[in-house]
């Protein structure tokens, strides 16, 4: 039979139309769920950041476009949304000093003495200054040696020297590498060695106006005198190359690097407090794993009354009730999050704690009445993790392990299987602990102390130089394909519906992932 025959005797096939009411009605259209339905829908369930995937919205812009630009606290704002946890293997001052220049905020962590936590501080304050009102300076009687110490402890020479070795007095000269690198006697006095004919602006001067002097004189540092060539700041030509590497950086009035710290609820973290605001920390973060306390509120009213200006974040907290409080005592920011992290025991040992997709929303939906920001702390593990987060209402998001493993966390390397590693411990392990930690916990008096944290390892990231710009962009991409161009924005979507979510099985978690392959290995472009 030929194949004309077999077509023509095959029996016709009709295509209809289902019979479905046609609409194209905004109610009609809209797919998922909004923000409120979700979590009225779940109300009583703890839902996670896997739990839950956001649906596309429409692309009219490219990532570049996108402003990350939030709010820590009331008065802070970050260029980035993105702050480091207060813990010993994730910040201290080298993590926080590189958060600041890409954006964000690092918070230094206290298991460690109130003057080795403000020297931290000090340390990222000093770091790209604008107008250094408090440089290390040297009488004419110091000796070289004394600068070799200066370079050894803060990483540079450039020391002025006046005449009584302190701000205020007599400009005499300054010292730098070309001075002393050559020197065999470091016993030789800083006045028989140091530069007499500098190149000075004169008080009073605008940073811009000073910036213009330092740059036509091709000079390292400018001095910035008085009427009586009295010695009242310093300006640096590293730190104009660094506003040109750096133009997101967080910082404050004076053009010093922003930097946060964390103390504990005890009576000796009022002497802690005191010297961190001293050192120039611009915000302290009540660290504790449960913060609804009275301990917590005590302490918030006493920063409040001491130290006005300063910037409280309260937490950790997970319940709306618990935001309530801390809100009614003053905080300027709440932390959210209880058991999240993945070094955390928390709910695990006390069963206390709650899902944080959950945590997030009720604790944002409730602060946000009262317009106090919200970080969401725990539970990150990937950028996509930090788009939902904000999604349900943080302004900013903490991060420790993501963070842990850095060039710029602290510790030390090691290797194991041929993998390179640092440690990552949770605060609430008993090796940190050991070191002051148990104070987040309640527990400093006990004999017997009960771990709500474990010690592990995590893969080297290399530095957040070039870990963090990636992640940034990550979240851009997010944005775009979400439809929305910034973080306010972001929230209102929320809050009145556009943005749209769906509840997730685990079969569709498990193919929203890498799924198939024998073997595979995740990279970032660097």
């Amino acid at each position: 039979m030929a194949s004309s025959d077999i077509l023509s005797s095959s029996p016709k096939v009709t295509f209809k139309r289902p019979d479905f009411p046609r609409s194209d009605s905004v109610d009609d259209l809209a797919d998922g769920l909004s923000l409120l339905d979700l979590f009225s829908k779940n109300r009583g369930t703890g839902l996670t950041y896997n739990d839950l995937i956001l649906l596309p919205g429409h692309i009219y812009f490219r990532p570049d476009d996108v402003s990350l630009r939030t709010r820590l606290t009331k008065t802070i704002n970050l260029n980035i949304p993105l702050v480091s946890s207060p813990m010993d293997t994730v910040t201290g001052s080298n993590m926080a000093i590189h958060m600041a220049l890409l954006g964000g905020l690092g918070f230094i962590h206290y298991n460690q003495t109130a003057e080795e936590q403000a020297e931290e501080v000090r340390a990222v304050k000093r770091y790209e200054n604008g107008f250094v009102t408090n440089p290390v300076v040297l009488s004419p009687m110091a000796r070289v040696s004394d600068v070799d110490h200066i370079k050894a402890k803060y990483g540079f020479t450039g020391v002025p020297i006046t005449e009584d070795g302190k701000m205020g007095s007599k400009l005499l000269g300054i010292v730098t590498n070309r001075d002393i690198d050559f020197k065999t006697d470091r016993n030789a006095l800083v006045s028989q060695v140091m530069t007499k004919d500098l190149v000075v602006a004169k008080a009073p001067c605008s940073l811009e106006e000073a910036n213009k002097v330092l740059r036509e004189s091709k000079k390292g540092k400018l001095p910035i005198v008085n009427e009586n060539y009295e010695l009242v700041a310093l300006i640096t030509r590293n730190d104009l190359n660094k506003n040109r590497d750096y133009p997101l950086a967080s910082k404050d009035k004076n053009k010093q690097l922003r930097c946060g710290a964390a103390i504990g609820t005890r009576p000796s973290d009022r002497e802690r407090a005191e010297h961190l605001v001293s050192a120039g920390a611009d915000v302290i973060v009540i660290d504790s794993s449960q913060g609804d306390s009275t301990y917590q509120r005590d302490m918030i009213g006493h920063l409040k009354q001491n130290f006005p200006d300063l910037q409280v974040i309260g937490g950790n907290v997970v319940t709306k009730q618990q935001a309530k409080h801390l809100i009614e005592w003053g905080v300027d920011a709440i932390r959210v999050g209880m058991g999240a992290g993945s070094i955390c025991t928390t709910q695990e040992v006390t069963a206390v704690g709650r899902g944080q997709a959950t945590a997030v929303f009720n604790v944002a939906s409730y602060a946000a009445q009262y317009d106090v920001p919200v970080i969401a702390d725990g539970g990150i593990r990937s950028i996509g993790h930090i788009v939902k987060a904000l999604c349900f209402g943080g302004s900013t998001v903490m991060m420790g392990s993501m963070l842990a493993g850095t060039h710029e966390s602290p510790g030390e390397y090691f290797y194991r299987d041929g993998i390179r590693l640092k440690k990552y411990r949770g605060m609430g392990s008993l090796e940190a602990m050991q070191k002051g930690a148990e104070t987040r916990y309640f527990s400093e008096s006990e004999v017997v102390k009960v771990a709500q944290g474990v010690t592990g390892s995590v893969k080297d990231k290399g530095s957040i130089k070039t870990y963090l710009p990636y992640i940034v962009q990550g979240m851009k991409h997010g944005f775009q394909d979400l439809g929305v161009t910034n973080i306010p924005e972001l929230h209102e979507w929320a809050y009145d519906g556009r943005l749209r979510f769906e509840q997730r099985t685990p079969a569709a978690q498990l193919e929203g992932s890498v799924h198939g392959l024998y073997s595979y290995e995740k990279q970032f472009d660097v």
